[in-house]
């Protein structure tokens, strides 16, 4: 089963960009090849650059605010495990003050580097960070990987505050939702959604084993499934069969 997750507002779409490029700054840094080092260091300037919306930090601790005070109304419930809820709760709270000691916006602390941003400045021109362009970055590169890794650690470490952050949002958002199995007529399906409930992210699961793939729309009062298959020149056209999915709506 594949899974394709269509967010709702510009907010949830702004923090699963940046859930995205963390995911690829994770497995880029535990690699070896300087190639893989290379992007690392693209994708820490892609997050600063996704990151750098003035009230993206403030936005993320009302936000973990908001759901605090939701989790503490579930406190006393005796349909709920008590221990379970604390964890949740005081794992919030540990990222709520990780993420409030953050001086400034994300990556602040590196764009005082001179030496990160005279790379962060050449790195999206074609071949600007050759040897003869950058040779203090060229002689890095020449480093064993653990040292690289080190230095690409000790970098990051100012935005995993915004990564755990996201993580738990995320993480609360996708929970929020039961998964009900659906059926597209003709390869469509369209569904009403209530009023007075506002849904931020829609997640959808197919069979990937034949070819379809779900063109996905929404907004407060309604959601749109359509299936699409690839033709033999890689655009997308409408597969008019019934298909079967799993629909999950996050409130």
């Amino acid at each position: 089963m594949v899974l394709y997750e269509y967010p709702f507002t510009e907010s949830i779409r702004t923090m699963m960009r940046l859930e995205h490029l963390f995911e690829r700054l994770g497995t880029l840094v535990a690699r070896d090849a300087t190639v893989d080092h290379h992007f690392a260091l693209a994708t820490i300037f892609e997050i600063m650059d996704v990151a750098s919306r003035a009230d993206l930090k403030s936005d993320l601790l009302k936000e973990l605010e908001r759901h605090k005070s939701q989790l503490a109304g579930y406190r006393g419930n005796p349909n709920i495990d008590e221990a379970a809820l604390e964890g949740v709760i005081a794992r919030m709270d540990q990222v709520f003050t990780s993420l409030n000691q953050v001086q400034g916006k994300a990556g602040q602390v590196l764009a005082a580097n001179d030496w990160l941003m005279s790379i962060r400045s050449r790195i999206n021109i074609p071949g600007g960070t050759c040897e003869f362009d950058l040779p203090a970055y060229y002689a890095w590169q020449q480093h064993e990987p653990p040292r690289r890794r080190t230095d690409l650690l000790g970098w990051a470490a100012s935005l995993m505050p915004l990564a755990e952050a996201l993580q738990v949002l995320l993480g609360l958002l996708r929970d929020s939702g039961a998964p009900q199995r659906m059926v597209a007529a003709a390869g469509h399906y369209q569904q009403s959604l209530p009023q007075g409930k506002s849904y931020h992210l829609m997640r959808v699961r197919v069979d990937g084993s034949d070819g379809l793939v779900p063109e996905i729309s929404g907004h407060r009062l309604m959601v749109s499934v359509r299936m699409m298959k690839a033709d033999a020149e890689g655009r997308l056209r409408p597969a008019a069969v019934d298909t079967a999915f799993e629909l999950t709506l996050c409130a």
